[in-house]
């Protein structure tokens, strides 16, 4: 029995030391604060292991939910790729969300772009960052925020965006259909969905408040009265709008073979259209979910888990970091790759 627990004790240790050293990354962290609109916002600065800098810098723009700073660490590995790219990484917590107050439930893409624009201007009073080198990294909801900074902002070097959807209740109807299309849905349920669906519309294009809304449609557990007004007032928004914007900026554009939110062809020909030229740069993932995870790991809650915890760089689809790594490298903004 002795000799037992022996060996469980030692593959225990073992264990805790692999996830420590999966979970140690070749980067330099600083806890810092963004300020926007008098909040003080908890943020991270990630600099590269080695170097004063000043270093070009990623400025990272949530997608849709209570995000923070590190994404849940699921940032953590892009920071480390970009690190060894000669890149600094900044990121901050939601309005709400951890020591960030606020609630970012109240904001429009138009307030998200405005927070973003604030966080580059404190970015470019830090020594550690070269002012004259910084882009935006944005998945997501983020597809709508990024065009709008860079129309703010003609310094901007160069975008990625992940996943971005173009029109929001394009997206919304494909997000519904490809859903009822995994569950399962007979044409019946399908089609009392999508009745559904147009009654929230004429809810919204009139500007109803969320008791209407509950009378209309009954509860909704995803639905809350938070969430409506957040919705009411981001329903029409539509990146094509801003997206000339990117014109001539280096943009690379990701996109995922199984991404059940985003109409990912869409996104291609409207981004094609917009864009067009050498500036422009798409990566596909086959084997990709919309948080560019690899299918098989997402499919599994048990092996997601351990995929986080113990080889957290994995989560990610084939080629997901290395990609990003060498677009950023071959921008020649930083130094020499580590």
């Amino acid at each position: 029995m002795a000799a037992v627990l022996a060996v469980l004790a030692l593959a225990a240790a073992g264990l805790g030391t692999l996830i420590v050293r999966q979970n140690t990354y070749a980067l330099r962290e600083e806890t810092v604060t963004v300020r926007h609109g008098g909040r003080a916002l908890d943020g991270v600065l990630a600099l590269p292991e080695r170097g004063r800098g000043p270093f070009p810098l990623v400025v990272f723009v949530h997608g849709d939910g209570p995000v923070d700073a590190t994404h849940e660490t699921f940032y953590r590995p892009l920071w480390e790729s970009f690190a060894r790219a000669g890149y600094a990484s900044l990121s901050w917590s939601k309005p709400g969300v951890g020591g960030s107050p606020g609630n970012w439930l109240d904001q429009s893409m138009d307030d998200r772009a405005g927070e973003v624009a604030d966080a580059i201007a404190w970015a470019r009073q830090r020594p550690e960052v070269d002012a004259g080198r910084i882009g935006l990294w944005g998945a997501s909801q983020a597809g709508w925020v990024l065009p709008k900074v860079a129309a703010a902002d003609p310094r901007i070097r160069f975008v990625i965006a992940v996943s971005p959807a173009i029109d929001w209740r394009r997206q919304g109807r494909y997000n519904l259909l490809a859903e009822l299309r995994r569950d399962g849905a007979s044409d019946a349920e399908a089609a009392a969905a999508l009745r559904r669906r147009d009654t929230v519309l004429d809810l919204l294009a009139r500007g109803a408040p969320y008791e209407e809304y509950v009378q209309a449609v009954g509860d909704a557990p995803d639905m809350s009265a938070e969430r409506w007004r957040f919705v009411s007032r981001n329903h029409t928004a539509d990146a094509s709008v801003d997206l000339p914007a990117l014109r001539g900026l280096p943009v690379l554009l990701v996109l995922a073979g199984h991404d059940l939110n985003v109409d990912v062809t869409e996104t291609e020909a409207v981004y094609r259209q917009v864009l067009p030229g050498p500036a422009l740069h798409v990566a596909h993932y086959p084997d990709a979910t919309h948080a560019l995870v690899r299918r098989s790991v997402e499919a599994s809650t048990v092996r997601l888990t351990l995929t986080a915890v113990c080889a957290p760089r994995s989560l990610f689809a084939d080629g997901f970091l290395a990609d990003q790594r060498t677009f950023l490298a071959s921008l020649g903004d930083a130094a020499p790759p580590s």
